[in-house]
């Protein structure tokens, strides 16, 4: 019988999409808002059946099982969320078939909920699509940063897609940005490893590794498109060998042309003056990734065009 105030427990059916995947992972979906240390409190203890059978945590799921679940307490937080669900929104559409779809994300907009963020991308097309069982982010965009993003409709996709993105194989993200000052290559290779660290509030940032020891391992690529205004600005396309947390950011910035408009590791006393010429935020588009299709291998060349806002502020730019 549940407890005072918890629901009864539940059988769940594992369809095709699940299949595969490990029990922890299954349940961790299932299951939102319960710790994950309660998660595998379950298993262990034997609430957690499959088939009526006890089983542990790296135990399979296969199509048609039937999968128990026991009555579990969820946090407030994510109870609040339940009753206001973020709202509705399709965004424009670059590709969709059956296993992804590609988004061309607008600035301003997270891709999840999360670190003061109730809903992004990922929950909004959600409720947009009731009947789609599963969307799932392949990978993630800064919130400023606007352009090319891939969803996965289908598990085998979001692990194929999972694995390029993790090895960089088959894979060619690039990124236009718009740098407050010069270089003097008209292509230039920056590879310096990142170091992820905590401000005391808890916001997350990134710097220069003071060896390779101490950092992660990290390749830009950069191509100087044109230069603006006497080079006191560069238009170049990044090409990511590898995909660290704000990755271009701190390599722009660390090659003296910080990103315009970059709040984090841009020249504020410059971006305050570029808001005043019109330039509301940072000038990153994710603008062409081409890949492998994650099913049937057919080549793919996806374009998000720079949006109007960064268009116009690049056109006011003397060439």
């Amino acid at each position: 019988a549940a407890s005072a105030g918890l629901p009864a427990a539940r059988l769940v059916e594992v369809d095709a999409d699940p299949a595969g995947q490990r029990l922890d992972n299954f349940l961790i979906r299932h299951l939102k808002g319960v710790p994950k240390t309660h998660v595998y409190r379950i298993i262990r203890s034997g609430e957690v059946r499959i088939n009526k059978g006890r089983v542990s945590a790296d135990t399979r799921v296969e199509a048609g099982d039937i999968v128990r679940l026991p009555p579990v307490r969820i946090s407030d937080k994510v109870a609040e969320k339940a009753e206001r669900p973020a709202p509705a929104r399709e965004f424009p559409i670059l590709l969709e078939d059956e296993h992804l779809i590609a988004i061309d994300k607008p600035a301003g907009v997270a891709v999840h909920g999360g670190s003061g963020v109730s809903f992004g991308v990922i929950e909004q097309l959600r409720q947009a699509r009731p009947q789609s069982r599963f969307l799932e982010l392949v990978h993630r965009l800064d919130r400023e940063t606007s352009g090319l993003l891939l969803i996965a409709k289908k598990r085998p996709a979001l692990v194929k897609l999972h694995a390029m993105m993790r090895d960089n194989h088959n894979l060619d993200k690039r990124y236009l940005a718009l740098g407050c000052g010069d270089w003097a290559h008209n292509r230039h290779d920056v590879k310096l490893p990142l170091l992820k660290y905590n401000l005391p509030d808890g916001e997350r940032r990134v710097r220069v590794a003071a060896t390779e020891a101490e950092g992660q391992y990290a390749h830009t690529r950069f191509r100087v498109l044109s230069r603006h205004d006497n080079s006191a600005f560069v238009l170049v396309e990044a090409q990511l060998k590898t995909g660290r947390t704000h990755q271009i950011r701190v390599h722009m910035a660390a090659n003296g042309a910080t990103i315009a408009g970059d709040d984090k590791y841009g020249d504020h006393t410059a971006n305050r003056e570029l808001l005043k010429r019109g330039l509301k935020r940072m000038f990153l588009h994710a603008w062409q990734l081409k890949l492998s299709h994650p099913l049937t291998d057919a080549p793919l060349v996806l374009q998000a065009p720079l949006p109007p806002d960064l268009q116009r502020f690049l056109d006011t730019l003397a060439p």
